[in-house]
Parts: structure tokens; C-alpha cells; sequence
């Protein structure tokens, strides 16, 4: 992407700031949460993850899928079925990865050491991928403060509280990073339960946005490990080069790639999240009136 700093500056890994390079406590982490409450009744209902509690069906696979590499046009098909389910402008401005999470490192070395914002208060990943590249990291609550950031991170709808920024909104950030040469990255891990209109996945051709999007949780199979970048092509294919040749599993290529395809099993699930929500926002007043 020409409008976007070449990485060229190397640093040296001592002059960076310090980094706790322990994990971050995480949701999902259920052995955790049994040696902390032994005697709770199972099974766990876990809602720290936003995960969908009904799977898609995971098909019989054919075992050539797991005893050979995957193939370049398989990875592409997969790219294709990505681009068309989340509206971004063609398979090359798609990247398959193994989940998002493998993806933050890689972007947040897209340009050289600078100003990351991320609006908060959100997933705490951001934060720590921008720190171990040599940024300077702070977390602001005013989205105009991102604008003078070299790298800006929005999540999309928003974890934990369900925030949602309008396109318009980030498409103006977008255009005031633009003349100063920063990037924008929005994770939009949770926008296949809507609002869709908010996306900007049809967008990233403007040159410095690029969208994020979870495989996992929304289809509920976050096992499997996938995730995407919809960017400009000149970032993808240095996405590309860094994840190297098979970056996606076989299996994972062909499931993903029936589920982004199967339009009835998305349109319905998204019709029973809605109602489950509203069950659940209902369940919830109820308790709190009691």
C-alpha cells in the first residue's frame, strides 16, 4: 500500500519498552474456571467468549483432506467464499489465518514504532500486540483521539458492552488517518450478528483501513482456528508472506469455506441469535425487577 510507511526502521529488541510477556487472563479458559468453583454445577455456561452455543454441522471430510498440504487454488476458494460473505471488494484483498489472534502481532508491525490509540475499553490483544511491536500504547475513550494516532484500533461491535461506531464515523477517522499516513483496524469479530451496515469490509480499497473477521464465533467452531483480514492488497500480501505458504489447514479450508457459503444456515442463525438475545435481555430485566 503506497500511502502507508514502509517498516523499514529495525530496532533493536533491548531499546523497546518493557513488555509483560505473561498471558493475559482470557474468557473461555473453563479448566481455570472449575479449580476456582470445583463444586459448580455442570455444564459451564460460558458468556465471557461470545461464542455461538449452536455449532454449524461440521461435515464428513474425506481423509486425503488431512493427510495432504493444502493446495493454493483451496486457499483462494476459501478467500473467495470470505470476500463474498463479508462484502469486501474481491479474494485478493482477503487473507485466511489460523484466528485473528495471529494477526494482531503481524499488523501492528505493518508500520515502523509510533502512537497506537485503541478505543476502549475493549479486548485487551490489541493492546499487547501494538506494545510488542514498539509502539507507544494508550487507550482513550473519545474516538477523536484516535485521530492523531499512526495506528488506530476500533472493535466493532464493541467487547464487552456491545458498542457499535457508525461507518460514517470510522470512514471520517479513516479519511483524517489518511493525510498524516496511519492506519486504521477495525475487529470486527462479532459484526456477523449485526449490524452489517456498519462494516466497512467493502471499504479497505480506500488504502489504509483494514477489517478483521472471526470465524469462530459466529459459526461457533472456534476450535477450527480461522479467521480473516480484509485490507488492501499491497497489506495482504504482506500478510501472506509473513503467515508463508499453507497458512489454513485443510479442514479448516473445507469447512470454512461450505459454511461462508451457506447463505440459508447464516440467515437463520442470525435470526435465532436476535431472538435469543432478546430472551435473554427479557430474563435479565425480569431479574433485576424482582
Amino acid at each position: 500500500m503506497a500511502s502507508i510507511k514502509s517498516a523499514s526502521k529495525v530496532t533493536n529488541a533491548d531499546t523497546l519498552p518493557p513488555v509483560d510477556l505473561a498471558p493475559l487472563p482470557h474468557g473461555g479458559d473453563l479448566a481455570a474456571a472449575r479449580a476456582l468453583f470445583p463444586g459448580a454445577p455442570e455444564p459451564f455456561l460460558d458468556l465471557s467468549t461470545g461464542i455461538n452455543p449452536n455449532p454449524y454441522p461440521v461435515p464428513q471430510l474425506a481423509p486425503e483432506i488431512f493427510a495432504k498440504l493444502p493446495q493454493a487454488p483451496d486457499t483462494q476458494a476459501l478467500a473467495e467464499a470470505a470476500a463474498h460473505a463479508y462484502g469486501a471488494p474481491s479474494y485478493r484483498h482477503v487473507c485466511p489465518a489460523p484466528g485473528t489472534q495471529i494477526l494482531l502481532a503481524s499488523l501492528a508491525r505493518l508500520l515502523p514504532p509510533g502512537r497506537a490509540r485503541i478505543l476502549t475499553t475493549t479486548y485487551a490483544e490489541h493492546a499487547r500486540a501494538a506494545a510488542l511491536a514498539g509502539h507507544e500504547v494508550q487507550g482513550v475513550d473519545d474516538i477523536e483521539a484516535l485521530a492523531d494516532a499512526d495506528l488506530a484500533i476500533v472493535v466493532n461491535p464493541n467487547n464487552p458492552d456491545g458498542r457499535v461506531v457508525s461507518k460514517e464515523t470510522l470512514l471520517a477517522l479513516a479519511h483524517r488517518l489518511h493525510g498524516r499516513v496511519g492506519l486504521l483496524i477495525v475487529d470486527e469479530a462479532f459484526m456477523d450478528g449485526g449490524p452489517e451496515a456498519a462494516s466497512l469490509s467493502g471499504e479497505v480499497a480506500r488504502g489504509n483501513i483494514v477489517v478483521l473477521r472471526s470465524f469462530g464465533k459466529f459459526f461457533g467452531l472456534a476450535g477450527l482456528r480461522l479467521g480473516f483480514a480484509i485490507a488492501p492488497e499491497g497489506i495482504i500480501r504482506r500478510l501472506a508472506a509473513t503467515l508463508g505458504p499453507w497458512p489454513v489447514s485443510g479442514p479448516a479450508i473445507a469447512i470454512g469455506r461450505r459454511a461462508l457459503m451457506d447463505k440459508a444456515w447464516i440467515d437463520a442463525t442470525r435470526r435465532d441469535l436476535t431472538a435469543d438475545a432478546a430472551r435473554l435481555d427479557a430474563m435479565l430485566a425480569s431479574a433485576e425487577s424482582a
